[in-house]
């Protein structure tokens, strides 16, 4: 994979984070750390924090050239503090921001979820898998965020694709 691809990969990724912590200062504590009614488990913070934890083990997982997602360490401070939610994306996004210099598309083993097998993957399909896991939790904090009765962009947690596809037609029926 080229390398302009992993930047590519990169700076979406870290679009997607720097969206959670602009919306972070849109919403209260109980906002954030609570279900609305008839959805829980469901709350912004718990997604939050999953999508967080995600990245994560693919940071730790880089260094040694194998990842595992099921080693996450489950921080509910993460998922009950908007404060502590923001200075984990924080941190996230300066060690994202320290890849850019990735020399080439590097191979890794990622451990297959909940056994002890681990597959051949590679930095740019991880970045790509973190990007779609983190925009699917993005679609399920909009409906959360909904029916708390907060204003969220539509186009928050829309996968790029159906982005392209909606002004595609929007252009042919133009």
């Amino acid at each position: 994979m080229p390398m302009d691809t992993c930047n590519e990969l990169l700076a979406t990724n870290i679009s997607w984070l720097q969206q959670a912590l602009s919306l972070l200062g849109r919403m209260d504590e109980a906002t954030f750390s609570s279900s609305p009614r008839g959805l829980a488990p469901h709350r912004v913070g718990g997604h939050l924090r999953h999508v967080l934890e995600f990245y994560e083990c693919f940071l730790q997982g880089l260094t040694a050239g194998r990842v595992d997602y099921d080693s996450r360490r489950r921080d509910e401070t993460i998922e009950r503090s908007r404060h502590s939610a923001a200075a984990k994306i924080c941190m996230i996004l300066r060690r994202l921001e320290g890849l850019s210099s990735l020399p080439e598309d590097r191979r890794l083993e990622v451990r297959m979820e909940g056994t002890d097998v681990y597959l051949r993957s590679s930095v740019g399909r991880e970045l790509q898998a973190l990007s779609s896991h983190t925009i699917h939790h993005f679609a399920l904090i909009a409906i959360t965020l909904r029916l708390h009765g907060l204003e969220v962009d539509p186009n928050f947690g829309m996968s790029p694709s159906t982005l392209n596809y909606r002004a595609a037609k929007q252009r042919e029926a133009a």
